[in-house]
């Protein structure tokens, strides 16, 4: 019997311990659920015969070394910052640990340890990063390996999206999907890519206002603004010599402007703590970015601040978040990012019953006789509900997946991995497939 201990039972576990649970009934697992809140733990593990519901607190040195001695496999759904804490316990206890997290330095140290006692620390097999490495790697490998050519220009874009809704009036056609805080600093620091053989870079209140239209047929137009650091896929990728590098995020239309907003007056800020926030509203906290001027409104200096049209979608765009109205906001203290995000958790948590999608997006370009050619590939896939979301299933998927290739010894690979291997990326993908996540890919030639 193998023992699989799930640490984190937040919203985009779900499906990861759903499938878990159906996999593990033929295969004779043992899962633990453990969870700081033990009601979600309890939902997520639905009552099965092979699941155990815990209340789990992680700053419990003796509770979190007795759960990790006691079950095979780790898999860690926790926020980011205690999967270190997690891995060396689990090199101290012998135990292989999954994760849907990006590499950290902390955890990459412990590739060779983990190696010499025959571990496997998997990460970064969720949704993006994950599936956006399988899907592009799977490309990537058919122009270098089956074609012996190389790349020329990839480029991947990835949203976590609201599903189109033809009685929705949200002009911002966004909802929370995912973390709100990660969703409010998104994009802070320096970007950084490479543009037919240049090295670029985007300064933060400068990003929002660089964007490209991407088109998806059958899906419509998106909008999409670089991610922080492209550069660090030429190692991961082994894309030493291509000429074009480049990842972002995708949004709908009018997005980026509207969102620009925030980031010049200051409001997604969360390096200092604002006074009076008790008794701040939601019209005093756009109006403390603002000059002072006693006989103009709020809206006439936002709008004269930053060039905005008074009657324009920006406006419109806020006034529907009810950025301007005397609303308390309901925090005893934040920063600029924290109150901001209090404000828009009012209007961007999704109800229960309102659909999500992922889209993603791939470019590749090489050169085949002479001719330069490109391969297009995209995935949109809808959630079913705000509980069985495209983003938990598109998390949580890949991941299980792995764990029973694992478990039936299918993977072979040991130490610090991402899922950029064949052994992981063409089955994990295959399966996906038959759960309705498929690239549809076209080829064209250029000009």
């Amino acid at each position: 019997m193998e023992k699989i201990l799930v640490l984190g039972a937040g919203r985009s576990a779900g499906s990861l311990i759903k499938y878990l649970l159906e996999e593990g009934k033929a295969a004779d697992w043992q899962i633990t659920v453990a969870d700081y809140a033990l009601q979600l733990a309890e939902e997520k593990v639905q009552g099965s015969h092979i699941a155990t519901a815990v209340a789990f607190n992680i700053n419990d040195e003796a509770q979190r070394t007795a759960l990790i001695y006691a079950h095979d496999v780790v898999v860690s759904m926790l926020p980011a910052k205690f999967h270190p804490m997690v891995a060396g316990l689990c090199l101290q206890a012998g135990k292989h640990l999954f994760t849907a997290s990006y590499v950290s330095d902390d955890m990459r140290v412990l590739d060779e340890a983990a190696k010499k006692k025959g571990l496997l620390f998997l990460n970064e097999c969720g949704l993006d990063p994950g599936i956006d490495h399988m899907s592009a790697m799977k490309v990537i490998d058919h122009i270098r390996k089956d074609k012996g050519l190389d790349l020329y220009a990839f480029e991947s874009f990835t949203g976590g999206l609201l599903a189109p809704d033809p009685n929705d009036d949200n002009p911002w056609q966004y909802g929370f999907t995912w973390n709100p805080r990660n969703v409010v600093l998104a994009g802070q620091g320096t970007v950084k890519f490479i543009q037919e053989g240049k090295y670029k870079y985007i300064p933060y209140h400068r990003l929002f206002r660089r964007h490209e239209m991407i088109h998806i047929p059958g899906h419509g137009y998106f909008e999409g603004y670089a991610n922080r650091d492209s550069l660090k896929y030429m190692d991961v990728y082994a894309l030493h010599n291509i000429q074009t590098l480049f990842r972002g995020t995708l949004r709908r239309p009018g997005f980026t402007k509207a969102w620009d907003v925030f980031v010049q007056l200051g409001a997604t800020d969360d390096t200092y703590e604002m006074e009076g926030v008790p008794e701040m509203t939601h019209r005093q906290f756009i109006n403390s970015f603002l000059s002072y001027n006693p006989t103009d409104s709020v809206e006439l200096k936002l709008a004269h601040y930053l060039g905005l049209d008074r009657e324009g979608p920006e406006i419109h765009a806020l006034q529907w978040l009810g950025l301007f109205e005397e609303e308390p906001v309901g925090l005893m203290k934040g920063t600029p990012a924290q109150v901001l995000e209090q404000i828009l958790k009012k209007k961007w948590t999704i109800s229960a019953d309102r659909k999500d999608q992922i889209v993603m997006w791939h470019l590749f370009d090489y050169k085949e006789n002479g001719k330069m050619k490109r391969i297009r590939a995209a995935m949109v896939a809808t959630g079913e509900s705000a509980s069985q979301s495209a983003m938990s299933k598109t998390v949580g998927l890949p991941l299980g997946i792995a764990i029973k290739r694992f478990l039936n010894g299918e993977i072979v690979s040991r130490g610090v991995q991402i899922p950029i291997l064949p052994e992981f990326y063409q089955p994990i993908l295959d399966e996906l497939q038959t759960q309705g996540f498929q690239f549809i890919e076209e080829e064209i030639e250029l000009d």
